[in-house]
């Protein structure tokens, strides 16, 4: 005998949209990003151009939409915002997603060649840190709302189903194998960012030297 079981409710279906946001920006679309600019800076100088557009004008309309569908959740339940870890994690998630966008945008536009000429200044590094940082929280945050926040905020009338549970987990695998395999190609990029800079001081140094450059 069959058992039967109600479809999802209205707020059940915000909720799972908003999971499905949330779980395709943080888990999918930015790793994407990561991997690309990971992969792809070691034989194209024009990486950086498909990296901020996954990571910005991609992801960007996802986790905020998805976001706000948070918010109206728990705008819904009356429970008030920003009171149990799950929520408190999504706005920390959030505002620390925006900080690195904008340094990304200062690190890239804004150059400090006197102090770092020729050499990738130490704000490049915490960009990577803070980027694998969120990538991180992203992942337990999700895993949060699978296996706690659901069954807490709308009563387990419905239960997560394994296939989501098991996805996530391969998400994070699938990320970190090619991420870890991906640093085998920093040698051969900090080779060609070598000769670049190599390249880049001779034609300085022939400019520098030629008649044209005397005569002025």
């Amino acid at each position: 005998m069959s058992v039967f079981i109600p479809p999802l409710n209205d707020l059940e279906k915000q909720a799972k949209t908003h999971a499905i946001l949330m779980t395709t920006g943080f888990l999918i679309l930015l790793p994407l990003g990561v991997l690309g600019a990971r992969y792809a800076r070691t034989y194209n100088d024009r990486w950086f151009t498909a990296h901020w557009f996954i990571q910005l004008v991609v992801s960007a309309p996802v986790i905020f939409v998805g976001w706000s569908k948070g918010y109206d959740t728990t705008e819904t339940l009356g429970l008030g915002h920003f009171i149990d870890p799950h929520e408190k994690m999504g706005l920390t998630l959030l505002i620390l997603y925006v900080i690195q966008l904008v340094f990304g945008m200062v690190i890239h536009f804004v150059k400090c060649p006197t102090l770092f000429r020729g050499h990738r200044p130490p704000q490049n590094y915490f960009h990577v840190f803070l980027g694998l940082v969120i990538l991180v929280i992203a992942a337990s945050q999700v895993h949060y709302g699978l296996y706690i926040e659901w069954d807490l905020a709308l009563g387990g009338a419905h239960h997560v189903p394994d296939s989501a549970k098991h996805a996530w987990l391969a998400l994070i695998i699938v990320f970190w194998v090619l991420y870890f395999l991906g640093l085998n190609l920093v040698p051969r990029q900090y080779k060609k960012e070598k000769i670049a800079r190599e390249d880049g001081q001779r034609d300085h140094i022939a400019l520098r030297g030629s008649p044209d450059k005397a005569q002025a």
